[in-house]
């Protein structure tokens, strides 16, 4: 298996690990990350599904960036997550300096960094992908305002949010 694979190869890397329903999940430190992935591509993890992450507010290191990565080969499933504080860059997958094997990397990355701040050091376009570039904060992190905190955002509602899908009759 691939998780013994990286045991072998680079020991220590691995910092937690844990299996459900078939997925394996691996936590891997800031540093390790890019040598991780280099040897997960050559033992045939070179489909990356997606990239996300979790706010935890209450950690050192606030966030869990997730990575998702499938074997087409043998179907295997690999989940990475990496932990890094608030504030940190993790390393691109997309940089210059890289070999363009992941090139699904690009849209993820900025996605992250748009919606929990998150910076990719390296990433050649690291712009807001789905709020307009002048948007105040990053609307994943739990400590952001559920009425959106922008007057813009409300500058036309008549009336306050109820949680509805439809309006509310007085």
């Amino acid at each position: 298996m691939v998780i013994e694979h990286i045991d072998e190869q680079l020991p220590g890397a691995i910092t937690d690990r844990h299996d459900f329903r078939g997925d394996a999940t691996i936590v891997v430190a800031k540093d390790d990350f890019l040598k991780v992935v280099d040897l997960i591509f050559k033992d045939g993890f070179q489909l990356l599904v997606d990239i996300t992450a979790v706010d935890w507010p209450d950690r050192a290191e606030r966030f869990d960036v997730v990575y998702h990565w499938l074997n087409l080969a043998t179907q295997d499933r690999l989940r990475i997550k990496v932990p890094v504080a608030d504030g940190l860059a993790l390393p691109s997958l997309v940089g210059p300096d890289l070999p363009p094997h992941f090139k699904t990397a690009d849209w993820f990355e900025r996605e992250v960094f748009d919606l929990f701040g998150i910076p990719f050091e390296g990433h050649p376009n690291l712009t807001r992908l789905l709020t307009w570039s002048d948007f105040q904060g990053h609307a994943l992190r739990k400590d952001f305002p559920l009425d959106g905190g922008d007057p813009f955002c409300m500058a036309d509602s008549t009336a306050p949010y109820t949680g509805q899908s439809h309006p509310v009759s007085e």
